[in-house]
């Protein structure tokens, strides 16, 4: 199982994406909670952004390979 990550505005009720994706595939939605932040270490924040960087150009990974990197991180 793959994933894609893609953003978003609700507009009249309804998530308009910035981006197409395929007719009935399932989505979880997630949203920003502009009161709730958090900090990172300089080395989870080069992650993050790499990460970002990562996704912007295209490259995915599968969701189990996302959970194999995650869990080796522990």
């Amino acid at each position: 199982m793959s994933m894609q990550i893609t953003s978003g505005r609700v507009v009249d009720g309804r998530v308009v994406l910035e981006s197409e994706l395929p007719e009935g595939v399932e989505v979880t939605v997630l949203t920003r909670d502009s009161e709730e932040t958090f900090e990172v270490d300089a080395e989870l924040e080069a992650v993050l952004l790499e990460s970002i960087a990562q996704g912007e150009r295209g490259e995915r990974i599968s969701a189990e390979q996302l959970l194999r990197e995650m869990r080796s991180r522990e």
